[in-house]
């Protein structure tokens, strides 16, 4: 199956870059990978936020079947973390959501969480926390968000001749950050060869069929190794070079560390491409892949919604679902990403259905 058209069209008409700050200080990602070894596990993390943290209504409108409540909470990451969110997020730090309470419930009382945006693989993350059993049904989402960055069409947006630079003249990324990643599951960045055998594949469809720009930098033998990453990573690197990320020829990017009195042999080092994807791949696995997290209570209720051609979230060259979480369903639609979100939300809502029916007929004193 291939890639969405409408996708890779879709992403082209967005100006967004990500990641135009860079990677962030070596010190800040050492403090994250730390928490995340606490939230990866669900008998510590389960007690990191009392049940009385305080919750704010400030806003309440009538409806004719239902009260529409609108409040916010300060991010528990201020005191968990002080200092490790960004100054917009700090000055916006009250969360903000909006509750729907009906007028009159029915005899179950459910309460579905709808997070906007890129929010279902974060809502995937918490179920992993929650100590009770609990639907949860991913929206076009998967095991881990390294193949979005690195694979899909937002790696167009990638803002990678900065995260080069970056990585190229702080040493501290490979030489202290890269030996905290822990994740080293089969799809890990260190595995190279045990990977998906038809990534090349996927990168060709992405670079060929959607005419995609593709890097100009080509493998050289003798680079550094990257974090003990072996000669099969390497591989897999060289074929990640189609994968139809923005990145900039060796010649521009040569100009740019010029002008801020760089050394072009470090900045520019023939390997240097392959070791920021590699980095990326890792730093992601390490904060958002499933296996690195707690398997939720109870799979049966997990109900998988994804797109056969997104190209927003590969599923090539990463595991499965089923993989990490044995017992779930996962439901494929045709189309892409921005095809299914705009058309296929009857299916979304079907499956929030099915998830809490199973729910009520396999817990029903549970509250």
């Amino acid at each position: 199956m291939g890639v969405s058209r409408l996708d890779v069209f879709y992403r082209r008409l967005l100006l967004t870059k990500l990641f135009i700050g860079g990677w962030g200080k070596p010190e800040d990602l050492k403090r994250i990978f730390e928490f995340r070894k606490i939230i990866g596990d669900r008998e510590k993390c389960k007690s990191l936020v009392p049940q009385d943290y305080p919750v704010y209504i400030n806003k309440t409108e009538e409806l004719a079947d239902c009260h529409v409540q609108e409040g916010f909470f300060i991010s528990p990451l201020e005191h968990l973390v002080p200092g490790i969110l960004p100054q917009e997020a700090v000055k916006a730090r009250y969360k903000r959501f909006q509750f729907i309470v009906p007028k009159r419930w029915q005899k179950n009382r459910p309460v579905c969480i709808h997070l906007a945006g890129t929010g279902d693989h974060m809502a995937s993350l918490a179920v992993t926390n929650w100590p009770k059993p609990i639907p949860l049904i991913p929206c076009l989402s998967w095991s881990t968000a390294s193949s979005v960055f690195t694979t899909g069409v937002l790696s167009k947006a990638v803002n990678w001749t900065q995260l080069e630079k970056q990585y190229a003249i702080n040493s501290r990324y490979e030489e202290e950050i890269i030996k905290l990643l822990e994740y080293c599951g089969a799809d890990s960045f260190k595995m190279g060869p045990k990977l998906v055998t038809n990534v090349d594949e996927h990168f060709h469809e992405l670079s060929e069929d959607h005419k995609l720009s593709v890097s100009q930098c080509s493998r050289v033998d003798g680079g550094r190794d990257c974090g003990g990453a072996t000669d099969g990573a390497e591989h897999l690197l060289s074929l990640g070079n189609s994968v139809g990320a923005s990145f900039e020829t060796l010649p521009t990017a040569l100009g740019g560390y010029n002008a801020h009195g760089t050394d072009p042999a470090e900045c520019c080092r023939p390997s240097l491409h392959k070791e920021s994807i590699s980095f990326m791949k890792a730093v992601m696995d390490e904060c958002t892949h499933m296996a690195n997290f707690s398997v939720p209570v109870d799979t049966s209720l997990i109900v998988v919604v994804q797109a056969k051609e997104d190209a927003y979230v590969p599923r090539t060259g990463v595991l499965s679902l089923q993989e990490i979480w044995p017992g779930c369903e996962v439901r494929y639609l045709r189309g892409g990403h921005i095809s299914a979100y705009l058309f296929k939300q009857n299916i979304f809502r079907q499956a929030i259905y099915d998830a809490f029916d199973r729910f009520c007929v396999k817990y029903p004193n549970l509250h």
